[in-house]
């Protein structure tokens, strides 16, 4: 069990395996990429720009499995973004990311343009017809936006899939990939789902202190609604005798591929057997409270939680390096907490929604004189509404609850 705490953590010192595994890796740098997209978009597949934050690591289970893709001026408009971070698995799982991170966002944005009078902007289109999308509903969500976008999602993710399974150079029987995204287009976050990757969201409470909300669900085997469905299409849901605790997806006549998650991109030997592309999609209206939102691969969320994962960013004086700082702790919380197992590949996406420095002392207590080693922490699949919530009190399922200043390494920020 994972101790609940509120104090201060202090994040001193360098490990030479670090510095050593960061020579391996370009010194742990990684260049700004970017290319023209579709519709006047900008591509960038890693470093940052004045909104965007991203970085990726490969793990110790061989080649990077991960991908992500930041699109800006998404359909041609200023500031708009689409964000998407893609885990592959299986033996060919890193070419099947790499297409997707590609494919998908490229078929949204046709599938969008397409749909426009005369290439209009969506909002430009609804101006010169003199219609709006209607009333938004008690939770701030505008129903006509939101079926819109949510039938574009799905066809997109839909004819991603099934390009997948259509000729391309690579097969994709075995091999399959996450896929997390939001599309950010003024003050509207549109979500989609697809796995076990996950995106939050960083918005202020009472006493202007950080909160965070997890805007996806992980679609898992443990959720019952996930196994009926693979349950009632003939596959199988159960644990390894070596991992009680961890439910997989099999095949009905033999033991594999076993896989954690109950939708994804690719592994069309369960595509029979309820294994779904359908991505659930969310719609969220943001207000002057929110902040950023964290978009990672497992890699991230399996070792911190969410409000470490956004204590971590929000302390990060430099934007541009948070992505680069979370997947430094996390590596060092997958070498503390499981110091037998291989690190996973991580890959996160940091979208600052105001351009301003984020760190300030009033987003925390000033009461805390303690230091508490990060390299102790764990993490589990709990998000929280409120936190204050842990105060001298056991968190569940095992969490360790981080309430506090952080006192960053500069050092990770900096080096090249």
């Amino acid at each position: 069990m994972g101790a609940c705490c509120t104090t201060h953590i202090k994040y001193q010192g360098r490990h030479h395996a670090e510095d050593d595994l960061a020579k391996k890796e370009g010194k742990g740098h990684q260049q700004d990429l970017t290319t023209p997209g579709h519709n006047g978009a900008i591509v960038r597949l890693q470093g940052s720009s004045s909104f965007i934050s991203m970085y990726t690591r490969k793990g110790k289970k061989g080649i990077n499995q991960d991908a992500m893709t930041v699109w800006e001026n998404f359909m041609g408009e200023k500031k708009s973004f689409f964000c998407g971070v893609f885990d592959g698995h299986g033996p060919l799982g890193h070419k099947v990311s790499r297409h997707v991170r590609d494919a998908l966002p490229f078929k949204l944005s046709s599938i969008i343009k397409t749909s426009q009078p005369n290439g209009c902007t969506e909002n430009d289109a609804a101006a010169s017809a003199g219609q709006s999308y209607g009333k938004n509903d008690s939770n701030g969500v505008n129903k006509d936006r939101f079926s819109s976008w949510e039938a574009r999602l799905i066809r997109a993710f839909k004819e991603s899939d099934e390009e997948l399974n259509s000729g391309l150079s690579f097969n994709s029987y075995n091999s399959g990939s996450t896929a997390v995204t939001i599309v950010k287009q003024d003050e509207h976050l549109i979500i989609s789902n697809l796995g076990d990757s996950r995106a939050i969201l960083c918005t202020r409470g009472n006493k202007n202190r950080l909160i965070p909300i997890q805007l996806t669900v992980d679609l898992k085997p443990r959720l019952p609604d996930e196994a009926e469905r693979i349950e009632k299409c003939g596959g199988r849901v159960f644990a390894m005798d070596e991992e009680p605790h961890v439910l997989r997806v099999w095949a009905p006549d033999q033991d594999s591929p076993g896989l954690a998650m109950t939708r994804a991109f690719g592994d069309f030997c369960l595509k029979d057997y309820g294994l779904s592309s359908i991505p659930e999609v969310s719609y969220r209206r943001l207000t002057n409270n929110d902040e950023f939102v964290v978009l990672a691969t497992d890699g991230v969320w399996d070792v911190l939680t969410n409000k470490e994962v956004i204590t971590i960013v929000a302390s990060v004086k430099k934007q541009s390096a948070a992505a680069k700082v979370l997947v430094y702790y996390a590596v060092q919380a997958w070498k503390s907490r499981y110091p037998g197992s291989q690190v996973d590949d991580c890959a996160v996406i940091c979208l600052f929604l105001k351009e301003q420095p984020l760190v300030s002392k009033s987003f925390y207590d000033q009461d805390h004189d303690h230091d508490y080693d990060m390299s102790k922490c764990g993490g589990s699949q709990l998000d929280f509404a409120d936190s204050n919530i842990c105060r001298d009190k056991k968190a569940e399922e095992g969490e360790t609850v981080i309430n506090c200043d952080f006192t960053m390494d500069k050092s990770i920020e900096q080096r090249d």
